[in-house]
C-alpha cells in the first residue's frame, strides 16, 4: 500500500492523503520520502492552485511511528533524532512553507506529534468536530519539533505554547479554533464538503498575490514598520507586474468575476 494517495480535480486542487489508516497514519521513513517528493512534485507542477493535506481514516496524523521506533531500537540501532529531522522531516516542512499555492490541512482526526507539526505548517486548518490535537512530545521524553515550537508559538504566543507542550493534553477541536489554532471547525460529516468549498476559493484566487501575502505576513513577525513598509513596496511592485492583477483590474471594471490563472 502506497502511504500517500493523490488526487487532483478539474479547479486546481491537489489533495495528499496520508495513506496508513490502519496506524492512524503514523509516519514511517517511506511515508516522508514520499510525503517530500510529492511536494516537490506539486510546487513545481503547472495547474495546482491549492494543495491540500488530510489523512485517511479516523486519524490526520498521529507522529512518528513509535512501534518501528522501538523495533530499530530493538535491532541495535537506534533513532538519530537530530539526523532524522534534518533529513527527513525538516524538509518536509521547509517545501511546504515555500510552496507556490494556498495550503489547507483538513484535518479529520486526531492529530499529535509530528502529525500537528504537520497540520500546523499549512496556511490555514479545517477541522472534524471530532478531530483533536495532542503536542505528545514531553510525554515520550521529547521536544515539539519539525517547526512546532515556531508555530505553536507565533499562533498562541510563549505562555500557552509551554502549557500546551509541558501538559500535552489533548485540545478538541473546538478549543483549537477559540485558540486561533485552527480556521474553522465543521460537523465530521461536511469535512469534505466544506474542505472541497474552500480549496477550490482559494485555487480561483490570484494565487501569486496570494503566495506574495503569506511571504509578507511571515516577514512581519520580524520587521519593524520601515522594513515591512519596504517590503510591501517590493511585493506589491510584483505583484502589479502580473497578469492576475491586470485580469483583475478589467473584471471589477466590466462588473464580472475575475478568471484567474496564476500568472
Amino acid at each position: 500500500m502506497n502511504t500517500l494517495l493523490i488526487n487532483d480535480d478539474a479547479q486546481g486542487v491537489r489533495t495528499i492523503t496520508l495513506n496508513r489508516p490502519e496506524a492512524l497514519n503514523a509516519v514511517t521513513e517511506e511515508m516522508t520520502s514520499e510525503l517530500s517528493a510529492a511536494l516537490k512534485d506539486a510546487a513545481k507542477t503547472k495547474g495546482i492552485r491549492c494543495l491540500v493535506l488530510t489523512g485517511a481514516g479516523r486519524a490526520f496524523c498521529v507522529g512518528q511511528d513509535l512501534k518501528s521506533l522501538r523495533e530499530s531500537a530493538e535491532k541495535g540501532a537506534p533513532m538519530d533524532f537530530a539526523a532524522a529531522l534534518r533529513q527527513r522531516y525538516n524538509p518536509i516542512i521547509g517545501r511546504l512553507a515555500d510552496m507556490p499555492m494556498p495550503v489547507l490541512a483538513a484535518v479529520n482526526g486526531v492529530a499529535a506529534g509530528a502529525g500537528w507539526s504537520l497540520a500546523l505548517a499549512a496556511d490555514l486548518r479545517i477541522a472534524s468536530d471530532k478531530a483533536s490535537f495532542v503536542s505528545a512530545f514531553s510525554k515520550i521524553g521529547l521536544i515539539p519539533d519539525s517547526g512546532m515550537t515556531q508555530t505553536l508559538t507565533r499562533l498562541v504566543g510563549p505562555s500557552r505554547a509551554l502549557e500546551i507542550a509541558w501538559l500535552s493534553d489533548g485540545i478538541s477541536a473546538e478549543l483549537a479554533r477559540q485558540w486561533g489554532l485552527v480556521n474553522q471547525v465543521v460537523e465530521d460529516a461536511r469535512l469534505a464538503e466544506a474542505t472541497a468549498e474552500l480549496s477550490r476559493r482559494l485555487a480561483a484566487s490570484a494565487t501569486r498575490a496570494l503566495e506574495m501575502t503569506r511571504r509578507a505576513v511571515r516577514a512581519a513577525l520580524a520587521n519593524d514598520l520601515s522594513a515591512q513598509l519596504e517590503y510591501e513596496a517590493q511585493l506589491q511592485g510584483a505583484a502589479g507586474a502580473t497578469r492576475d492583477h491586470q485580469e483583475g483590474v478589467a473584471a471589477f471594471l466590466a462588473k464580472r468575476a475575475p478568471a484567474f490563472t496564476g500568472e
